[in-house]
C-alpha cells in the first residue's frame, strides 16, 4: 500500500498527455489492495493499513513530491479509503463483484474530488481535466481489478465444494 501511495504521488507530477498523469496509473490499485484487505481479513484491519499506510506515504511523499501533494494525497487517501471499506462491507454479502466494484467506484470519485481541488486548485495546472481523465482511469481499472480480485479470493479462501 505505502509503495503504491509514494509512487503514485511522485508519478502524479509526470503527465502522459492532457488529460492523464503518470499517477493515474498506478494509484487505483490501493482499491484493490484495500477490498481484498477487507474481504480476507475484515474491515479492522483494512482500517488498520489504510491508518499505517497514510501515516507512512505522507511523511515520504511530502519528501519526493511537494507538501501540498502529500497533504492533497494524504487526506483523499484517508477519506476515500475508508470509505471504500464502509461501502465494501455494507455489500459484501451480495454477488462477489458488486463490493470490489461499487467500494472502489465509490472511494475514487471522492478521493478524486479531494485530491486534484487540494493539490491543483488555483495553480496553472489544468486540474480539472486531469481530474476527469484519472477519474476515467480509476473506474476503468476498478473493472478490470475485479479479475486479479477474483483470483486472489480462488488462491486465498477455501473452496465451497471442499469439506474438511
Amino acid at each position: 500500500m505505502i509503495a503504491i501511495v509514494v509512487a503514485s504521488n511522485w508519478l502524479v507530477q509526470f503527465p502522459i498527455n492532457d488529460v492523464l498523469t503518470w499517477g493515474a496509473i498506478t494509484y487505483p490499485f490501493t482499491f484493490l489492495v484495500t477490498d481484498l484487505t477487507t474481504r480476507l481479513q475484515g474491515a479492522t484491519r483494512a482500517r488498520l493499513v489504510v491508518w499505517i499506510g497514510f501515516a507512512i506515504a505522507v511523511l515520504i511523499s511530502a519528501w519526493l513530491a511537494t507538501p501540498r501533494i502529500a497533504l492533497a494525497s494524504g487526506t483523499a487517501f484517508l477519506v476515500g479509503q475508508l470509505l471504500d471499506i464502509q461501502v465494501f462491507q455494507r455489500l459484501r454479502r451480495g454477488s462477489w463483484w458488486r463490493a470490489p466494484l461499487v467500494s472502489s467506484s465509490v472511494g475514487s470519485v471522492l478521493d478524486t474530488a479531494i485530491f486534484f481541488s487540494l493539490a491543483f486548485a488555483g495553480t496553472v495546472v489544468p486540474w480539472v481535466t486531469l481530474a476527469m481523465g484519472d477519474l476515467g482511469v480509476k473506474l476503468t481499472l476498478a473493472v478490470l481489478g475485479l479479475a486479479p480480485f477474483r483470483a486472489v479470493l480462488a488462491l486465498a479462501l477455501p473452496s465451497p465444494r471442499v469439506r474438511a
